[in-house]
């Protein structure tokens, strides 16, 4: 809890002097009780980006391997992504991602911020893909709103192969809350849950300006495995 203000009000700050990221309808985040932020993933650099320009705390689920590492790196990753907020938790089907949601739901029961990317994963090409039904399932089981984040050019600060950050220019878009309590009861019913999914991911796609795609982004060891 320490770090965070430290990354907050010191890292995050010099990284805006730095890449003076253009950032629109922030005052669509509530300023406080719970609130999902679903936005488009094209870089690693996208869970820096938010907790930078949100004047609120914000929360990330993150892989737990990065946080049991041992050794110099291994305090340096756990140092890292705690002071960014994020939260461990394994990935996986199953009883791993019931786990994600409870942890979810235990960060917006505290009246916090946290946010999700519904691909799934990092888009490896450029597009919006579509979304997994976790972030619809959320949102009704907790009853907070959800605003649509669309982030633009974070992908050109470091493409994969760069061994240095760019300085580029960088806009993230809040778009206005998005209440659901109209499906309230309804989070085992499978065709609501893609009906919101959907309704968030062509919020963000008017948001990010990307080209859709009607198809979920590979993860990147599938990716490997099938070149």
């Amino acid at each position: 809890m320490v770090l965070y203000p430290v990354m907050k009000h010191v890292v995050a700050r010099a990284a805006r002097l730095v890449y003076r990221p253009v950032v629109d309808g922030l005052e669509n985040i509530p300023t406080d009780g719970p609130v999902i932020l679903a936005a488009n993933h094209l870089s690693f650099i996208d869970s820096v980006v938010i907790p930078m320009v949100v004047p609120r705390r914000v929360s990330f689920l993150a892989k737990a391997e990065y946080f049991t590492g041992t050794g110099v790196k291994g305090s340096l990753s756990r140092w890292f992504f705690s002071s960014l907020g994020h939260v461990p938790v394994h990935r996986g089907k199953g009883r791993d991602a019931r786990a994600a949601l409870d942890t979810a739901a235990e960060i917006l029961g505290r009246g916090e911020a946290f946010a999700i990317y519904p691909e799934g994963t990092r888009s490896l090409d450029g597009m919006l893909h579509r979304g997994r039904t976790g972030v619809a399932r959320m949102a009704l089981e907790s009853g907070a709103p959800v605003v649509p984040v669309g982030i633009i050019g974070t992908d050109k600060v470091q493409p994969v192969g760069s061994r240095f950050p760019k300085i580029v220019p960088v806009t993230v878009r809040f778009g206005e809350p998005l209440d659901f309590s109209r499906y309230d009861g309804m989070q085992e019913s499978l065709p609501v849950l893609r009906s919101v999914t959907d309704e968030i991911i062509y919020r963000i796609l008017d948001l990010s300006g990307q080209e859709y795609v009607d198809a979920y982004q590979k993860t990147p060891e599938k990716v490997t495995a099938a070149a």
